[in-house]
């Protein structure tokens, strides 16, 4: 597994190397000056040369690369043009806001998706399991936007049960702490708090959550129906043991490296796709801070913010990939 894991971390570098390419390249890929582009037209010489200055772009562009990176390295990732202050100290707040909505999110698909996935293969040719799948159907082909706005027309309009927008009620602000609010009020005991922000989840989360839901419950169906053909869990089954306790011990274990594949998959897709669930519920995400800085021309934020989302994502898959190596062995050989 040692070895396994250090040939992973090398192949990473390349990856990270090509990724820090191509982000730096976002402004320089602008046709014309980029210094004119993000000022506009009507800007003049003096200013249009003062942000040249500024972002680097006077210099060679070995030069400007080099400088990017080491900078990146040593936690500066520039200013916003638009705020003029730190993007390290500004991304922060949004980075934390979009992880704990994912993390409900992928929570809510994984427990959701997988049970189901399980029991439609266990029940295969059922009415569960068509019922299962065809939802499963359903959730893939379902817009976001279009659940999000029913969800909040439904239980925040109609009936009153659930928040439609934000991350908390403005009006009982809550200490910030680690940034995820929902750690940060268990860790001081605001149970009031904390119920607050569950109930602004939710809808979000939701929403956010029936496509991975629906890819997970599939991708769990494919694969137990496979894993349930094996011999070994005929012979689980020969030596008494109960169902539930041969698919759910036997079965799934074996089943289960796909699904982790997907499932990270979809966490890495969920942090850098959120934009449209955050916009639609208020949410102070990553993805709503990058799509604001778009809007302003603020090309510093989009570039770190896609840096970030990148670098999470290729994380996210050298886990995947190290856990699945530990669900079976043999692939640490291949």
């Amino acid at each position: 597994m040692f070895s396994y894991t250090v040939r992973r971390l090398l192949q990473l570098i390349p990856v990270l190397i090509g990724m820090s390419i191509i982000v730096f390249s976002i402004i320089r890929a602008i046709p014309g000056d980029p210094a004119l582009v993000i000022l506009g037209e009507r800007a003049t010489p003096e200013a249009v040369q003062e942000l040249r200055l500024q972002l680097g772009l006077d210099k060679p562009i070995t030069i400007q690369y080099l400088s990017y990176v080491y900078n990146v390295l040593t936690g500066d990732l520039g200013s916003s043009l638009r705020t003029k202050a730190p993007i390290m100290d500004e991304l922060g707040p949004y980075l934390m806001a979009t992880m704990e909505l994912t993390f409900v999110s992928i929570v809510i698909a994984v427990v959701v998706g997988v049970n189901a996935g399980i029991i439609a293969a266990w029940k295969k040719a059922s009415w569960f399991d068509y019922i299962a799948m065809l939802i499963a159907l359903i959730g893939v082909s379902m817009p976001i936007f279009w659940l999000g706005l029913m969800e909040q027309w439904v239980f925040a309009e109609n009936l009153g049960l659930l928040p439609s927008t934000g991350r908390m009620n403005p009006r009982e602000p809550i200490e910030a702490i680690t940034g995820l609010y929902l750690l940060d009020t268990l860790l001081i005991g605001n149970w009031d708090g904390f119920w607050d922000v569950l109930k602004h989840l939710i809808l979000p989360g939701i929403a956010l959550g029936t496509i991975p839901m629906a890819i997970i419950a599939r991708m769990t169906r494919s694969s137990m129906l496979e894993v349930m053909k094996s011999d070994y869990v005929r012979t689980a089954r020969a030596k008494g043991l109960s169902e539930f306790w041969v698919i759910y011990k036997h079965a799934l274990k074996n089943a289960f490296a796909p699904v982790m594949t997907v499932i990270g998959l979809q966490i890495g897709q969920l942090l850098g796709g959120a934009v449209l669930t955050e916009t639609i519920f208020g949410w102070p995400g990553i993805g709503r801070y990058i799509f604001d800085a778009i809007s302003f021309r603020d090309y510093p934020v989009v570039q770190s913010g896609i840096l970030v989302i990148s670098a999470i994502f290729v994380m996210i898959n050298l886990i995947v990939d190290l856990l699945y190596a530990w669900l079976d062995p043999r692939i640490q050989f291949k």
